[in-house]
């Protein structure tokens, strides 16, 4: 049978009031009494009721997640991250893959608030989600803009773009091309773009930039890669607006028999553990994932405390590029 509080109240020799205060860390108890109590609850594998501490906290330390894909490296490893410190605080984190469906995000952010999750940190790119509109409702976007009112935390995507691009021509390229998301998604990341359109325009070279599906699909992905070199066989640069699509590239030169760097030099963004580890190689733009991570998760916890007012719209942190051989 279920240990019940009243049952370790009574193996510790306490009142179900001590054990309550006890294990809600709430007035004095003192050292030798909460060992009796926790003692008494290991033995009877004695677990919290934690819907009756939320009624009585007003706090569920539920955070939910919302992401087009965790098959991304780069949500892969954000979710690493914010996983680990809300567990250092004593959160858990509940996990929505959106695929970015609008009727799917919708539905995922119901569900967070039917279960009264005290915020959501969200990495979509759907906007006018009402939901996340409501009163009081904690919420912070990643590298997302979902309305006037949320904080979005991202790194520096202009800067990124700019050194990427930079890179490419410091190493001599006259024909580059950039692939990025979807022109009309009103994010950060299309920074990227604006400041590779902005170098290339200041140098006087021809710039092309071709819009690939999110989340990626893979076979998308590779059909715009090949229409892209077919359409501009001079190319001789790419920056591409995350690292899987370089993979995809230097895939496609592959192919075509190009070398790298010699005949194309390619330049990545993200700069994750994973294709770090699995392509050491690649040059790429590495972004903060920790420290956004970290960043998100403490304007959520100021956002659930009440300080709305006190918060910037927006937090940029610092990014750098990672040296390789392909750029």
């Amino acid at each position: 049978m279920k240990a019940k509080l009243e049952d370790v109240a009574r193996l510790a020799g306490v009142s179900p009031t001590t054990v309550s205060r006890t294990m809600n860390n709430r007035g004095y108890v003192s050292e030798a009494t909460r060992m009796k109590v926790q003692s008494a609850m290991e033995e009877l594998n004695y677990f919290p009721n934690d819907l009756a501490r939320s009624l009585f906290s007003k706090r569920t330390h539920l955070i939910g997640l919302i992401l087009p894909t965790t098959a991304n490296p780069f949500f892969a490893e954000l979710t690493f991250h914010i996983e680990n410190l809300c567990a250092a605080q004593g959160l858990k984190v509940l996990l929505c893959n959106s695929l970015n469906q609008l009727d799917k995000e919708e539905q995922y952010a119901e569900m967070l608030i039917r279960n009264q999750v005290d915020g959501i940190i969200v990495g979509t790119h759907n906007r006018g989600i009402s939901n996340y509109k409501k009163a009081n409702l904690a919420v912070v976007a990643i590298d997302r803009y979902l309305s006037g009112t949320i904080p979005v935390v991202s790194s520096d995507n202009y800067e990124g773009g700019k050194l990427a691009t930079q890179r490419l021509i410091d190493r001599g390229c006259k024909h580059i091309l950039h692939f990025n998301g979807p022109a009309e998604l009103e994010t950060p990341a299309q920074l990227r773009r604006k400041a590779f359109e902005d170098l290339m325009q200041a140098h006087g070279l021809p710039h092309h930039t071709y819009e690939l599906e999110l989340p990626l699909d893979r076979d998308h992905q590779l059909s715009v890669i090949q229409r892209a070199f077919d359409e501009h066989p001079e190319v001789d640069g790419v920056f591409a607006s995350n690292d899987m699509i370089a993979a995809s590239v230097i895939y496609e030169a592959g192919v075509r028999q190009m070398s790298i760097p010699d005949d194309l030099k390619v330049i990545g963004y993200d700069g994750t553990t994973i294709v770090s580890s699995l392509m050491p190689q690649l040059t790429t733009i590495c972004q903060p994932i920790e420290d956004i991570a970290r960043t998100a998760i403490e304007v959520l916890l100021r956002e659930i405390e009440g300080e709305f007012d006190e918060i910037a719209h927006q937090t940029i942190l610092p990014v750098h590029i990672r040296d390789g051989s392909t750029a």
